[in-house]
């Protein structure tokens, strides 16, 4: 039984960067959709497909690579379930000067950090990616 399910596809998504695998599959979630749809949005996965098999339903995830290089060059999962992390819309951090993103769970749904500041969205900041 996985406790934190973020950290969980974060992990699968990091190893399967590490050793160069095309895709990846994650146990589906409502919360891992969007969280991967964000991600796509943002241009650090190429593509997502939720598969049902029976019962559960699984996301295949393609990952991107340039000149088989990651695009994603690190994930952290910064809020957890024992320790949650919270802030306002002006103390949403920045990652790498704007260069990777946060994802923030907010009243109106996961957002980067700079989409959240737009709509002056203070939240759960769930992970940093860059």
């Amino acid at each position: 039984m996985v406790t934190d399910v973020v950290a969980d596809a974060l992990t699968r998504i990091r190893n399967a960067c590490m050793v160069k695998h095309p895709t990846v599959s994650i146990p589906a979630s409502k919360l891992k959709v969007e969280l991967i749809k964000l991600l796509k949005e943002e241009g650090y996965v190429e593509d997502f497909e939720v598969v049902k098999n029976g019962v559960k339903s699984d996301i295949n995830v393609t990952l991107k690579y340039v000149d088989g290089v990651s695009v994603i060059t690190s994930l952290k999962r910064v809020s957890s379930p024992g320790l949650r992390t919270y802030s306002k819309s002006k103390n949403l951090p920045k990652v790498l000067d704007g260069l990777g993103i946060a994802v923030v769970s907010t009243s109106k749904g996961l957002m980067t950090d700079r989409r959240a500041r737009q709509e002056n969205l203070g939240g759960e900041i769930l992970c940093y990616i860059h």
